[in-house]
């Protein structure tokens, strides 16, 4: 498979297509908006996935978008989805979501095929917000669909399914379907509007960029029913098993990596990294995900990104945040914009009116499928020790997903990786 860095960067093009003169016959750029705008003035949502992000995501189109209702759910967990039915109703944050809540009794899907039944279910809009480990099957199920697609990140755990989602994205754009990720920084004003100056120039050439993520751990459960089996337990403590959450750095410090990636206009050609488990016990609970791993990125242009997330108990010191130096200053990526709405539902906001053609046209599936990869990168890195290129990740057979999904599966949980015994595929 050939390199993403042999192909041309969209900035290139974009910056090529400006320069073509009056005269030029070459070839001429339709604007999006142009070919946008058939979608019904009063859409429909599905939600697939109803957990705690789910539920806030949809509300937050709801409070956003007073042209949007809600439709048709999915869930594999039935108590799940009625918990996150009730919420939404109830949700006293968000005034008039509640009067746009239209899910039938028959558009309740418990199964582990729901998400074919809610993109069945006369939709404009689907969300995504499974655990990341289903995010490639869902996603190139929703393009071939022709939905518009609010996708939260990661958008996979591993390099194959990565791949999946990034063949799904070219679709998407030529379908001319609007994606919106779940990487709400890249709604943000204050980003917005900083990310473009530095690109500008205001804070000189950069030259070196530093990720943090350091918090509290993500437990969803504090004890597995012993009438749970394998696939049930896993999908309820998800954040602790790797083809689910594809560990830290790849389902939370996503984020700020991709505010790097933004900021460069590129992925990385190579990382190493390393970690490993300091203070999580070898409990079931726990999985085998790592508590700590540190990246040392190289771009094309030799410019380093200095990673590092962390996962201590509660009460410890945490530092969620950017930094990017330049030969004239620096920046934490967004003390140079003005605030502006809440992200987590301007992000909504903006998807809609891509959609409906009333805003700039969005689809940010390959470049948030980018940054999922360079994370994925470094987690395999820090797994094996050994340093891995671009090409070597676009090119891993890696592939995390359950051979079979059914509720009392077998599913075995690999040991936490160890440096030199684990084996990069």
């Amino acid at each position: 498979m050939e390199s993403n860095q042999k192909e041309v960067s969209r900035r290139s093009f974009l910056k090529s297509a400006g320069a073509v003169g009056s005269g030029a016959t070459a070839f001429t750029i339709v604007k999006p908006e142009l070919v946008r705008g058939f979608a019904p003035e009063r859409l429909k949502a599905g939600l697939i996935g109803c957990g705690g992000r789910g539920t806030e995501g949809v509300t937050q189109l709801l409070f956003g978008n007073p042209n949007v209702e809600l439709v048709a759910m999915g869930d594999i967990f039935e108590d799940r989805l009625e918990k996150s039915l009730a919420r939404i109703k109830s949700d006293t944050r968000y005034p008039g979501v509640a009067d746009r809540v239209k899910v039938a009794p028959d558009h309740h899907f418990v199964s582990f095929d729901a998400y074919q039944k809610v993109l069945a279910a006369d939709v404009d809009i689907v969300l995504l917000c499974t655990p990341p480990g289903y995010r490639p099957i869902h996603f190139e199920a929703a393009i071939e669909a022709g939905k518009h697609v609010f996708c939260e990140k990661p958008f996979a755990t591993d390099p194959v399914g990565c791949r999946r989602v990034m063949a799904a994205a070219r679709k998407s754009e030529e379908k001319k379907l609007t994606v919106m990720s779940g990487a709400q920084r890249r709604a943000q004003k204050e980003y917005v509007e900083t990310v473009k100056k530095i690109q500008d120039g205001a804070i000189g050439d950069v030259v070196a960029a530093y990720a943090y993520w350091i918090g509290g751990p993500v437990i969803q459960q504090k004890a597995r029913d012993p009438q749970w089996p394998d696939m049930t337990w896993q999908n309820r403590a998800w954040y602790s098993f790797v083809w689910l959450c594809g560990d830290q750095v790849v389902e939370q410090h996503l984020h700020n990596i991709d505010v790097c990636n933004w900021v460069m206009g590129a992925h990385p050609e190579r990382v190493v990294a390393s970690g490993g488990a300091a203070w999580r016990p070898k409990e079931e609970i726990y999985g085998n995900i790592y508590d700590h791993l540190s990246a040392d990125f190289t771009y094309p242009n030799g410019v380093h990104m200095s990673s590092y997330c962390r996962q201590y108990p509660k009460g410890a010191y945490s530092n969620v945040s950017e930094l990017v130096v330049g030969t004239k200053g620096r920046s934490n990526c967004h003390d140079m914009g003005t605030k502006g709405e809440n992200p987590y539902v301007q992000e909504h906001i903006d998807m809609v009116r891509s959609i409906l053609g009333t805003g700039p046209y969005i689809n940010q599936a390959m470049t948030v499928a980018e940054s999922t990869m360079t994370c994925i990168m470094a987690r395999e890195s820090a797994y094996s020790g050994l340093e891995i290129t671009w090409d070597m990740i676009m090119n891993s057979q890696l592939d995390l997903t359950p051979k079979s999904f059914a509720y009392d599966a077998k599913v075995e949980v690999p040991p936490l990786p160890v440096p030199g015994v684990y084996k990069f595929i």
